[in-house]
């Protein structure tokens, strides 16, 4: 005959389902984090917006870019000079320290990749640029 022995109740807690759903949620992000911290906001036009009226007596950095792919870059009203896009960073990081709230534009070609611009607006975001504008055509131009 068996003793009937009576079990002792186990005081451990499982742990391995825990450590398995730690581990996914540590996976998922470190995948998404990379994704949202390249971002650039952009705040886009109306459609039927007024001027920008200009706050300060600062004239604006523009960054020109042509259909052809050629870059410009017009600093305090100047002409605009022709600029590799690897010098952006640095001349617009030269002036924003001595003048820190100029405001900076990019005026784009329409028919400029899209890739273009938003590698400019990385670059210019880079500089330590907080806002960066879109210059457009008006319907009445």
């Amino acid at each position: 005959m068996r003793k009937s022995r009576r079990r002792k109740p186990m005081a451990e807690i499982n742990v391995v389902p825990y450590i398995d759903v730690t581990l996914v949620l540590l996976i998922i992000f470190m995948i998404t984090t990379p994704m949202l911290q390249t971002g650039v906001q952009v705040e886009l036009p109306q459609a039927q917006s007024a001027p920008v009226e200009q706050k300060e007596d600062t004239p604006p950095i523009v960054v020109s870019i042509k259909a052809q792919g050629q870059y410009y870059l017009k600093i305090d009203n100047q002409d605009d000079e022709s600029i590799q896009p690897e010098a952006i960073n640095a001349r617009v990081m030269a002036v924003l320290s001595s003048k820190p709230t100029t405001p900076v534009l990019i005026n784009a070609d329409s028919n400029v990749d899209y890739g273009s611009v938003v590698t400019v607006m990385a670059a210019l975001k880079n500089a330590g640029v907080p806002s960066v504008g879109l210059m457009t055509k008006s319907d009445e131009q």
